[in-house]
């Protein structure tokens, strides 16, 4: 645990025990979190979620969908804010660790308008703002055939949400601009002159969100990837290098979300496109489907996703014969990296308090042409994969 985190953590802890002192104060605490137990049917690769250094077999475990998350927001004035969010899960670390989700300060200039400093969640998926927040979904964990394509949470620096009414339709747009970085096992991730767009159109029952995020990104201490540019590089293979180096690459993800909960009926769906300027970074399409029907206080519901890749899986221009042959292959190893894989995912989704909500869920994956979302795969490891977890939500 980091201790800039830690000192965070325990600030807010402060803060909390200080506002349930004083319940005319303006300081407002809200948790959630998430106590689960997944299992897969193999032990010859192991299921995780996005940047997770470990997962799961045979044997059930805790870490994968678990996590703990605290809020607090200090009210300054009628029109200033600060936040703060602290989330404990794991990630790139085999341990449960403590980071500082968000910590931004708000303005609101009028009624329509608001303007927050700082580090915000960074509106990628439909569900963004509370991917990590497991009550507030329908689903045990959002898909991850989807989810994996952009690894990012969060960004420090600007953004500004605007809202306002056309007819009886809402309409909430956000434009956000920054820089982050992503920490994944073996390599960190550096993203620059990152931009986003949102907007979200509510109308009824009805929810339509689209949105778009451009960044540049390099990645500087892989040493796979660095010794592999270098070597190519070397030996006058420089277009084969260029194709899978990842400095100051352009990248973007566009996406397109459906939210339907109308009388009994609940759907969900999300389409997305990731493009890059690097085979190392593979441009894929995404996209899952979600039904779900609402009868008393159980939900029963049906997923379908899909990841498939774009870009070509093999890297032109490499070593064709001798002994060169291991960048050759390296290469195409970075090329073909991403997931490509469909799942079928069943569950339920039981309101058993005001405040919290069991969940059992049943996914079939199908991983073609690797590893899929799969860490850790033993040689001639292949699909289907049956991950089972049952897990309860809630929040305070």
């Amino acid at each position: 645990m980091k201790l800039k985190t830690l000192t965070a953590l325990v600030a807010m802890s402060v803060a909390a025990s200080a506002a349930w002192a004083d319940d005319s104060s303006n300081v407002t605490i809200s948790g959630f979190g998430t106590a689960a137990l997944t299992r897969t049917n193999t032990s010859d690769a192991e299921f995780a979620r996005p940047n997770q250094l470990a997962g799961v077999t045979t044997g059930a475990k805790t870490g994968v969908d678990s996590n703990f998350g605290i809020q607090v927001t200090a009210k300054a004035t009628d029109w200033l804010s600060f936040t703060g969010q602290g989330l404990v899960r794991k990630n790139v670390t085999d341990n449960f660790g403590a980071e500082l989700a968000w910590a931004f300060a708000k303005a609101k200039v009028n009624d329509q308008l608001s303007v927050r400093v700082g580090r915000m969640g960074l509106p990628v998926y439909m569900i963004s703002d509370y991917r990590n927040v497991g009550y507030a979904n329908t689903m045990l964990r959002p898909p991850v055939e989807m989810y994996t394509q952009v690894l990012l949470e969060s960004i420090d620096g600007v953004d500004a949400t605007y809202q306002t009414a056309v007819g009886e339709t809402n309409i909430s747009s956000q434009l956000a601009y920054g820089v982050t970085e992503n920490e994944s096992p073996g390599y960190k991730a550096k993203f620059k002159k990152l931009s986003s767009f949102n907007v979200t159109l509510e109308n009824g029952p009805f929810t339509v969100r689209f949105g778009r995020v451009d960044t540049n990104v390099s990645v500087d201490n892989s040493v796979n990837l660095n010794t592999l540019v270098s070597g190519l590089n070397k030996y006058g293979y420089t277009s084969a290098a260029n194709a899978i180096a990842v400095k100051d690459t352009k990248a973007s993800f566009t996406s397109l979300g459906l939210g339907v909960d109308w009388k009994n009926v609940v759907v969900q769906a999300e389409y997305g496109k990731r493009k890059s300027g690097s085979l190392a970074v593979a441009d894929t399409t995404s996209w899952y489907t979600m039904f779900g029907y609402r009868t008393g206080s159980f939900l029963p519901y049906f997923v379908h996703a899909s990841a498939k890749q774009d870009s070509a899986r093999t890297v032109a221009g490499t070593p064709t014969s001798g002994p060169l042959l291991a960048y050759t292959a390296g290469a195409n190893a970075l090329a073909s990296a991403s997931p490509i894989q469909t799942s079928n995912s069943i569950g339920v989704r039981w309101d058993f308090h005001k405040s919290a909500a069991l969940k059992v869920q049943f996914d079939r994956m199908s991983p073609d042409n690797g590893n899929g979302v799969f860490i850790n795969a033993k040689p001639g490891f292949k699909g289907p994969v049956n991950v089972f977890a049952a897990a309860v939500d809630f929040v305070f």
